[in-house]
């Protein structure tokens, strides 16, 4: 049975749906790249601490990143989304998209195109 329930959230203390609504449509939280282990986080976050938790962990891995290992990196083999996500993915500048490190990593490879944050470089 799929059920939206109603949680607070262990950081901000504010109130969030959490679940499926139903087979086709998934939990909001299904939307982030799946960077936790699940030992790491103790119960739900909201929308707002969850992606500002994932945002930091993502700076914390690409600054491991090197052009010597970014071909074996992680976040090649996570599951690929058809979506992109703001402030992780991409970023709005000059009312430009520009894709994030993070991005180019899950791409596995570069595109040859001299884009500004290439780890591959």
């Amino acid at each position: 049975m799929n059920t939206v329930r109603e949680k607070t959230c262990v950081v901000c203390k504010s109130a969030f749906g959490c679940g499926n609504q139903s087979e086709e449509v998934r939990c909001w939280c299904n939307e982030l790249p799946p960077i936790f282990s699940l030992d790491q986080i103790t119960d739900c976050l909201c929308p707002k601490c969850l992606k500002l938790a994932t945002i930091q962990k993502i700076e914390e891995y690409v600054a491991t990143v090197t052009p010597e290992n970014s071909l074996t990196n992680k976040a090649k083999d996570l599951p690929k989304t058809t979506h992109f996500i703001e402030d992780i993915d991409y970023y709005i500048e000059d009312g430009k998209y520009v894709f994030t490190k993070w991005f180019h990593l899950k791409r596995g490879e570069c595109c040859g195109n001299g884009c500004r944050h290439c780890p591959y470089n």
